[in-house]
This record gives structure tokens, C-alpha cells and sequence, in this order.
């Protein structure tokens, strides 16, 4: 159980280059060999490829080799393959090589494994394995070393990259030049920061992460304890979902979110985010739309209370009704007196909307640019927000930061790429860095950010970032990031989870959405996951996932 609760620990730490370094410095500090951890994370490789491409369909190997110790782990792993009978074939480019790697150099030459200074003798090899270069890479790649990668990329058969593809920054995933596009990447010891950065993404192929059995105590003492970067697995993501419900409680208790969405040419959207609200397990959902499209909206959300509201000529909302704008300048208060209020109102029969205080609102999905007095409106509300689509457009044109930090509720923006640079300008100079980018972006604003894309990022103002570690194509399609507006805002709305920091919610809803796209992707194929397939894998995914707890 030890071991079990510790891989799930380090599932969930990411590093970068110069924190490896000094995690690594701290075990060969304390009396740890580095030859001895060598032959470790190598022999731990070598099991891995062999399982992977066994002997019988893969005889001959070929291994590129730098000067470093990823060089040497290289060395190791073709010695332990051509010890299990593989053929083996060593590019070896490099004159100068560290000791240790030089060492392991030595002894292929003496069991008889050829060393050739082209790659093109590797061409007939069944596998290529890539020790170039680990960790810490900041040059770029360039002269017989590029040409030889840009004609490996050019081979057909598959590639294993030791540690991280060679020629690929540690931190960003930027190629620097060109770098070896791998089938498969083996992290070795802790995640490195760039397989969690969008451009990488092409070239790492299939992640996998090699435990050597770095201490606890070792990484916490760098990072701190909890650290800044946080890669959401299911096991946090378990921690943020307002499961179990308790045995005795009512709609009233279970969250009020208003989602103000929708117009006359995107009457779609606003479904969509209701329906992703109501994936969340939200206990009430209220939905603010133009009048002409209230009986669409209800056809589809039932369950939903639906206010008409005067809309412009085009068929955006023109202002909200008197009762909604009350509901928006209410105070917001602790839970427990919330839960009081919705008590008096479940034993009065009320009506939900009248009554019932707001624990969230979400705004923008299909709203149009006409909005722009409602979404003013909107951020003068005292309780949580998350803005998306033209909610986050309307706030660039009010000059994003000094909007923001006239709010005194908690704000949550949700935008893509292009939404982003329109909104922090100065922070999308960062990009393609998205980690820095969206850490800079959440502390000017004082707003938890969530960068969407391949992997995305969600930061907030204190400078921790949470990380999305994988996703699905699936997902590039009108209408899924609807459906995400709906579900952080029914999380955010729940009581139960106020108690969590917000940046933990968004990220788990960030989460749940992206894997309820794969396993849609997985049964209905990348090209059938619409946004109405995807809020349904939202609400069956829970159990797919082994996410459904016990009391």
C-alpha cells in the first residue's frame, strides 16, 4: 500500500530542469553513486523496452548517444539488450563523452557492439532508442547532430526517447532546432515541466514515467510541500468532487447557479453550459436567456428554472430581469448562513429564483458583444463568477486588469489562446510558455485562470499552477468549451467544496472534462464527440472512472 500511495504522490509532482538538478544533488549528496543510479533507471528502462518489443519482433536495435549521462544511461541499456540477445548498433556522433558515460563506452567496444559516427548504418534497426540528450538541453540542435535527427524523424519504425526527446526544451517543450519526434517518452524519476506544455506535444508521443525511487523528503525540500506545479490525476481529482453526498439533504443545500447565457444566434451554447451544469450535480440551476429562445432551452434542460429577458433587435439579452439583478447584488455569505436561508426557503415553498441566495454565476457562452452592459453588470456581483466566450471578450474591451480588481467576489476566467492574448496582452508575451503566461496573468488580475488547450493550465494569484496532463482532440469542436463553463460554474456553486481552494475546483472540472473526451473519443470516435455527447460522458464518467465514493 506504501508503494501504491507514493507513485500516486509522484503522479503528481512536476519539476523543472534546474529542479531535477538539485533533487538529484541531494541523493548523490547523501552517498547515492551515480553509477549505481545509472544502472538502476537503465536496468529499469531495459525491462520496459523488453516488455514493450520483446526479442522475438524486434532483434535489432539501434542506440543514439550523447556525451552526457543520458548518453551513459543509453550505454547501459543497449549493454543489457545485447546481453538478452538483441543486435545492437550504437550512433555515437560525440569525441568527448563524460567519464562515466566514456567508461560504459569502453566496455560496448570490448563486447563487440559497432560504433558508427552516421545514423544511416541504423536505418534496418526494428527500434531506435534516443539517449542524445536529457534534462537541462538549451542549445539548439544544429550541424551533422540536426541533419542526422531530421533524417532519423524521416524512419518509420519506432522511437524511444530516454528521459525526454532529444532537442527538446526541459521547461517549455520548445523544439529547439529540431528534436527526435519519439512514439514513446520515458520520464525518468519525477515529471519534467515541457510534457505538460502544448508545443511539445508532437514530439514526446506516449508518456511514461520511470519511478527510480526518488525520496520524498529529497523532492519536498526543493519544491516545499505542497508545491507550486500540481499535475491533476484521479486521485486529486477525487479529493475536489462533492462526493459523497451526505444521507439527509435537499436541492437547497446543493448549490444555486445562474448561468446568463445565450442569444437568439447561439441559442445552442446556452444548452450546452446547461448542460454541463447539470453533469455538475449542481442542486438548483437558473438560466438567464433572450425571451425568443426560453422554450428551447427548456425542451432540453427541464430541470432548469429559465427567465426570459428583453433582448436586443439581434436577439442578445438586453438587461436582466428585476429579480435576477437582485440576486446579483446580494450580499454573499458564509455557508452555514446560506444553508440557513435555503432551509427557510425549502420549508416555505418559495420560489428558488425569488429566494434562493446565489452561490455562482456563469456568463458569456453565446452571449454576442451586444452584452456588454449585462456582463458590466454581472461583475458587480458579490458571489463567485466565471466568465467564457463573449463574457471574456467583453471584458478585454473594459481593459481586462483594472476591471478585475475592482471585483471583491472571486473571479474564474476560462480562456482559449486567442481569448487570452485579447485579455492580458502583456502576459501572452510569455507564449508559448503557457505555465508562465498563465501565472503572470492570474496575479495582475487576482483571478484564477484556466489556460484551455492540448494541456491546460490553471492558475491562481498566489503563483500555483495546476496542470491537465492529457486530453483529446475530440475536444477542438464548437460547443466544448460550453459545456466547461457550465461544469466549473455547478462545482464552483456547491457549499460542499467551498471549503477547497477555487483554483483546485476549476482544475478538477478541467479534469473530469477532458477525460469524460477521451473515453467518448475512445467509444464514439474522435470525430463523434458533439458538446451534447460530451456532457453525457460527463455524468457517466463518473463511474467509468472509478470516481463514485462510499460513505
Amino acid at each position: 500500500m506504501e508503494s501504491e500511495n507514493r507513485r500516486e504522490v509522484i503522479e503528481q509532482v512536476v519539476v523543472t530542469a534546474e529542479q531535477m538538478r538539485q533533487i538529484e544533488g541531494r541523493i548523490f549528496e547523501a552517498g547515492m553513486p551515480v553509477a549505481a543510479l545509472m544502472e538502476k533507471v537503465a536496468g529499469l528502462i531495459t525491462r520496459y523496452i523488453q516488455n514493450l518489443y520483446p526479442w522475438a519482433e524486434n532483434r535489432r536495435v539501434g542506440v543514439l548517444v550523447g556525451p552526457g549521462h543520458n548518453g551513459g544511461d543509453g550505454l547501459v541499456v543497449a549493454r543489457e539488450l545485447y546481453l538478452q540477445g538483441y543486435e545492437i548498433h550504437i550512433y555515437l556522433p560525440f569525441s568527448k563523452l563524460k567519464e562515466l558515460t566514456n567508461y560504459h563506452a569502453q566496455y560496448a567496444v570490448s563486447l563487440g557492439i559497432p560504433f558508427y559516427e552516421e545514423i544511416e548504418p541504423l536505418y534496418e534497426c526494428d527500434l531506435i532508442i534516443d539517449g542524445l540528450f536529457g534534462f537541462g538541453l538549451t542549445r539548439s540542435l544544429s550541424g551533422s547532430i540536426a541533419e542526422a535527427v531530421e533524417l532519423l524523424n524521416q524512419w518509420s519504425q519506432p522511437v524511444v526517447s530516454i528521459d525526454l526527446p532529444s532537442g527538446l526544451h526541459t521547461d517549455t517543450g520548445e523544439v529547439l532546432g529540431i528534436a527526435v519526434r519519439a512514439t514513446r517518452t520515458l520520464c525518468l524519476g519525477l515529471w519534467k515541466l515541457g510534457f505538460l506544455q502544448d508545443q511539445g506535444l508532437d514530439y514526446i508521443g506516449e508518456a511514461e514515467l520511470i519511478d527510480f525511487g526518488i525520496p520524498l523528503k529529497d523532492i519536498w525540500s526543493i519544491l516545499g510541500e505542497p508545491p507550486d506545479l500540481v499535475r491533476v490525476t484521479k486521485t486529486v481529482a477525487k479529493q475536489f468532487l462533492p462526493l459523497p453526498r451526505p444521507k439527509v439533504t435537499h436541492k437547497y443545500q446543493q448549490g444555486h447557479l445562474l448561468l446568463i447565457c445565450g442569444s437568439k444566434q447561439y441559442s445552442g451554447a446556452a444548452i450546452l453550459a446547461g448542460l454541463g451544469a447539470r453533469a455538475s450535480g449542481v442542486g438548483m440551476l437558473s438560466m438567464a436567456v433572450p425571451e425568443s429562445i426560453k422554450l428551447l432551452v427548456v425542451s432540453h434542460l427541464p430541470e432548469a428554472v429559465v427567465i426570459g429577458c428583453p433582448e436586443t433587435t439581434a436577439g442578445a439579452i438586453a438587461l436582466l430581469p428585476e429579480l435576477v439583478l437582485e440576486k446579483l447584488h446580494q450580499p454573499f455569505g458564509s455557508d452555514q448562513a446560506s444553508n440557513q436561508t435555503y432551509n427557510a426557503i425549502a420549508e416555505s415553498g418559495a420560489s428558488p429564483i425569488g429566494k434562493a441566495p446565489l452561490s455562482a454565476i456563469a456568463c458569456g457562452p453565446g452571449l454576442t458583444k451586444d452584452a456588454k452592459d449585462l456582463v458590466q453588470g454581472v461583475l458587480a456581483a458579490q458571489c463567485p463568477i466565471v466568465l467564457d466566450a463573449d463574457g471574456l471578450n467583453i471584458l478585454a474591451e473594459l481593459i481586462t486588469i483594472p476591471t478585475l480588481l475592482k471585483r471583491r467576489g472571486q473571479t474564474v476566467l476560462t480562456p482559449h489562446v486567442g481569448e487570452f492574448r485579447r485579455l492580458f496582452p502583456d502576459s501572452a508575451e510569455l507564449l508559448p510558455d503557457r505555465v508562465q503566461a498563465v501565472q503572470k496573468a492570474s496575479q495582475l488580475s487576482r483571478s484564477v485562470v484556466l489556460l484551455k488547450g492540448a494541456r491546460s493550465a490553471i492558475a491562481n494569484p498566489m503563483g500555483s499552477v495546476w496542470l491537465i496532463p492529457e486530453s483529446t482532440p475530440a475536444l477542438a469542436r464548437g460547443g466544448s468549451g460550453d459545456v466547461l463553463t457550465g461544469l466549473v460554474g455547478g462545482l464552483m456553486a456547491q457549499p460542499v467544496l467551498s471549503e477547497h481552494p477555487l483554483e483546485a475546483i476549476v482544475a478538477t472540472a478541467a479534469w473530469w472534462h477532458a477525460q469524460a473526451g477521451i473515453l467518448a473519443a475512445q467509444e464514439r470516435s474522435e470525430l463523434g464527440v458533439d458538446g451534447g455527447t460530451l456532457a453525457d460522458f460527463l455524468m457517466t464518467s463518473v463511474n467509468k472512472l472509478n470516481l463514485k465514493l462510499s460513505l
